[in-house]
């Protein structure tokens, strides 16, 4: 039986399909390639070009597949664009969503591990957030990301599918053999935009804000390795797969780092000056960003394997050096 991953040649997703692959796991990969790269899929994974808003796409898929479930990745995730393209979001992330859920429940398929966001609590009433804490997204983004687990819930009900939501914030770092990393155009993601200053493609950095309610100013934010991220999909697809009943899952590390301390964590990692100006605010962002992991660690048993900044900042800008223009040749 195969694990079906929607979105599996983006970034975290492609991840994802790597260390299942490297584990033996039998893998199937649907990408529209809109953002994500063929270069980017594991050789051993099968690959369908096909968009999850293609009800017969998706079902010459799991006629010719045996999926036993699925981890779903593929959806739109700029928050500013999102702020001002919501429909997009609407129906890449809502009606994809749906779309693939009624693909699964047409082909008897009961389990589904969801990329969700820490953007779905919007302004936390305390930090570090847990799962429990209210749910009031801060832009579209969210909003839509929040709709797609209320959607499971419901879909649950009817038709019995068994799902998990992972709620994280800001993926980071690269694979540790190099072989795949993150390349977004535009890139929107902080990291990968601070190499762009030592890496030559830019020459100073735009921080968004200097006056939030933190001690520096700036927004702070959880940073996972996006390998970690990976091992979390697969944890909680097991999970499932062992009977486990429908949960939603922080993945943080408990602690947050601001801008400015991202900033001079990648100017140690990569002994450049790193230049910064203050920008304006961007539209829905919050201030602080923190999520409790402790629920994830104890029911999944999951444990990041890189907690420190400086060696997940490490990893992405190995991969940047070598690869300056993504995975463009």
């Amino acid at each position: 039986m195969a694990i079906l991953v929607s979105g599996g040649a983006g970034y975290i997703g492609s991840h994802t399909v790597w260390e299942l692959c490297e584990a033996g796991r039998d893998v199937v990969v649907a990408d529209n390639l809109q953002t994500g790269f063929r270069a980017s899929v594991h050789p051993k994974a099968r690959f369908y070009r096909l968009d999850i808003r293609d009800r017969g796409a998706l079902d010459v898929l799991f006629q010719a597949e045996r999926i036993d479930g699925v981890i779903h990745f593929a959806a739109s995730s700029q928050v500013g664009e999102s702020m001002s393209d919501p429909l997009k979001y609407y129906d890449n992330n809502l009606h994809g969503t749906m779309v693939l859920l009624q693909a699964m429940v047409g082909h008897g398929v009961d389990k589904i591990v969801f990329s969700s966001t820490a953007a779905t609590y919007g302004e936390p009433e305390r930090v570090p957030i847990l799962e429990t804490d209210r749910t009031q997204p801060t832009n579209t983004y969210g909003e839509t990301k929040l709709a797609m687990e209320h959607m499971m819930s419901w879909v649950s009900r009817a038709h019995g599918l068994r799902y998990v939501a992972l709620r994280y914030f800001n993926a980071c770092g690269a694979h540790p053999s190099g072989l795949i990393g993150e390349a977004h155009d535009p890139e929107t993601h902080l990291i990968p935009i601070i190499l762009q200053v030592p890496g030559g493609r830019r020459e100073k950095l735009s921080l968004f804000g200097d006056d939030y309610p933190t001690p520096d100013g700036t927004c702070i934010r959880d940073y996972i390795h996006v390998s970690d991220l990976a091992q979390a999909h697969i944890l909680a697809l097991d999970y499932l797969m062992n009977g486990g009943e429908n949960n939603v899952f922080n993945l943080g590390n408990g602690v947050g780092f601001s801008n400015k301390e991202v900033v001079e964590a990648a100017r140690r990692v990569t002994g450049h000056l790193i230049p910064t100006v203050i920008a304006p605010r961007r539209a829905g962002d919050p201030a602080r960003l923190v999520a409790s992991s402790e629920k994830a660690r104890s029911v999944l048993g999951w444990a990041p394997r890189y907690a420190d900044l400086e060696t997940i900042i490490a990893t992405a800008w190995a991969w940047h050096k070598d690869h300056p223009n993504g995975y463009a040749k």
